[in-house]
């Protein structure tokens, strides 16, 4: 006979919505990531950017020239410095196809743990619901599906982004440098995150962020057959823009045929666009360290991939702090408009069209570009909402009796009121926190 006596009480009791989610998700995001890695990844695609790379180790290991790629070809090229070339360099040591396996389970691991300490960053754990949602965002979106596809090494340079963050705002300058320089040894995509530790007066971050790099090319150099085919014959064209797989705003007006007084005029509207959107976030960097570190970084790196010579829609695998800021209460990507900039830049989805040729091409070449614009516009105007509406506020409200937020010289607050720390009143000052958060 039944007896709800019997029944053990985790069933008898609801689950919340959160715990109905992640029961949901967890198996949903672990299986997208698993068809991801041992499906499309192994598969592999026309686009195949370990060949080059794969080649390249073998020619060091063997003394023989690396720096022999014709650009006149659409072809992904071996662009990588000596140090790049020294750090990648044990990849020849196993078979092509095995070696490629490797790499990818490799981008793999580096993506997850990317993952789970930007969780920790943001004060979130395994339980979280937000844990299933990151995974199964993750691995659903272009960026980390084309990185494991293409079998670049761009997972490996996610992990050193999140990693310096996570270390910054834990003030670990020296190993902060070491996760971002390590990156630099290999390609420069994350040099703007060097005006985080700058505008924070963490100075000694910049010892082994810019040492590691020198270091590693400095015992790379005499052991390559041609480094200075690098400097004469690679760096050019990494400086040059193409008007083919490049969704920086050079690369689609190239490629549209814009006049270039007007891609000249885009690219200083949308840099003067970053620099107020930095501006406005100075003001955070001591009251809400995780805020503006997360949305900094996004700042600056989208500003780079849509402003630079080359910008890829991979990239945006760079952008998961600033898109994982939405759990933060004054998190700028609290908007409808910022999430329809995200799925620009995101979504896997192709725009190719049959029956609408012309249009669909425009959208699927388009978007990227879109997205990292509109994601721009959309920040710069919260950004400056917010300091016209405390501005106001000023105006009215006396000193001391603001909304919360980080403090600034006249004593207001911008944002929502943060929760008081264990043996902290409403009333006590506020002190610095230091614990939170075929391409190139």
């Amino acid at each position: 006979m039944y007896s709800p006596s019997l029944v053990h009480p985790s069933i008898t009791r609801p689950r919340s919505t959160a715990e109905l989610v992640a029961v949901v998700l967890w198996p949903v995001a672990v299986m997208t990531a698993l068809h991801r890695v041992l499906i499309k990844a192994v598969n592999g695609y026309i686009t195949d950017d370990f060949a080059p790379v794969y080649a390249a180790a073998v020619e060091f290991w063997n003394g023989r020239e690396v720096y022999t790629a014709d650009f006149s070809s659409v072809d992904p090229h071996y662009l990588y410095p000596p140090s790049g070339t020294l750090l990648i360099a044990p990849i020849a040591v196993l078979p092509p196809e095995l070696s490629r396996w490797a790499f990818i389970l490799a981008n793999t691991a580096a993506i997850v743990v990317a993952l789970y300490l930007l969780l920790r960053m943001f004060g979130l754990g395994l339980r979280a619901v937000a844990a299933p949602v990151l995974l199964f965002a993750a691995f659903s979106s272009e960026a980390v599906t084309n990185t494991l596809v293409f079998t670049n090494i761009n997972g490996l340079v996610l992990l050193g982004e999140i990693a310096f963050l996570f270390l910054l705002l834990r003030r670990r300058d020296y190993w902060s440098g070491v996760a971002i320089g390590l990156t630099f040894a290999v390609k420069p995509i994350l040099a703007p995150l060097l005006l985080l530790p700058l505008v924070r007066g963490q100075w000694r971050v910049f010892v082994t962020a810019l040492g590691i790099p020198l270091v590693l090319t400095a015992v790379a150099w005499p052991l390559a057959a041609d480094p200075w085919a690098f400097v004469t014959h690679t760096a050019p064209y990494l400086m040059q823009s193409r008007d083919y797989f490049n969704s920086a705003i050079v690369g689609n007006g190239t490629y549209y045929g814009l006049p270039p007084l007007l891609i000249t005029g885009l690219r200083v509207l949308f840099a003067l666009l970053v620099m107020g959107s930095v501006w406005l976030l100075c003001r955070y960097h001591r009251g809400d360290e995780v805020f503006f570190v997360a949305t900094t970084s996004g700042v600056l790196l989208t500003g780079s991939f849509l402003l630079g010579s080359l910008g890829q829609m991979y990239y945006s695998m760079m952008l998961a702090p600033l898109l994982l800021s939405v759990v933060l209460p004054n998190s700028v990507m609290r908007n409808w408009p910022a999430w329809l900039a995200a799925y620009g830049f995101l979504s896997y989805d192709s725009w190719l069209s049959v029956r609408f040729p012309e249009a669909g091409r425009a959208a699927e070449y388009m978007k990227t570009t879109f997205g990292w614009s509109l994601l721009l516009i959309v920040i710069f105007g919260v950004l400056l909402h917010r300091r016209v509406a405390a501005r106001q506020t000023e105006v009215c409200v006396p000193e001391g009796r603001g909304r919360g937020g980080p403090v600034t010289g006249s004593g207001f607050r911008f944002g929502p009121r943060a929760r008081p720390r264990p043996g902290q009143t409403r009333h006590a000052p506020r002190t610095r926190s230091t614990t939170p958060g075929g391409g190139r």
